[in-house]
């Protein structure tokens, strides 16, 4: 999976983790790339921000087990407040990575134009064991164990994605 060039090459690279709700996990994927962005001395260059595609969490902190799961894992997710995209993250977001195909639907639909539908892509497109088309499940209804199946896919994907990254950032957008 290649990663769209930047809109403004002048300001630094901005993604988007996208799931439904905003507090699980794209959340979970925003604190995770935070940390290997810094660690890739990558944290001026890119930037991340998540939200979901619906507003009944807006406002609120991590679902309790999401964070729980990345606390254990030596995380911070004590920061994040839920938000809702919108079509105005076209224009302030290089790309859109969604957690499932329903997302990349509601996604897509908030596009005004077909250059923006092409800048959503799903998140797992960069996963070792998954591929272009491969859902994060969604572990709301589910246990623990859900919580921390995420997570291991999230980091196993942010190393992929935070690698891709730095090649761009480093080595141009041509």
């Amino acid at each position: 999976m290649e990663l769209p060039p930047p809109q403004d090459a002048s300001r630094p690279y901005s993604l988007a983790v996208v799931c439904l709700g905003n507090i699980c996990r794209s959340p979970t994927a925003q604190v995770v790339l935070e940390r290997r962005l810094t660690e890739a001395g990558l944290a001026d260059a890119v930037r991340v921000t998540s939200a979901g595609t619906g507003d009944w969490h807006v406002g609120e902190p991590m679902d309790r087990r999401a964070a729980s799961a990345l606390r254990g894992a030596g995380y911070d997710p004590s920061r994040h407040r839920a938000q809702q995209v919108d079509p105005s993250w076209f224009e302030r977001y290089d790309v859109l990575l969604v957690m499932d195909a329903s997302n990349r639907a509601d996604v897509r639909a908030l596009a005004l134009c077909d250059e923006d539908r092409e800048r959503v892509a799903m998140f797992r497109a960069w996963d070792p064991k998954g591929g272009p088309d491969v859902d994060v499940p969604d572990p709301w209804y589910g246990d623990a164990d859900g919580f921390a199946d995420v997570l291991e896919m999230v980091e196993r994907t942010a190393a992929e994605l935070v690698e891709a990254l730095g090649e761009r950032v480093r080595g141009g957008w041509s």
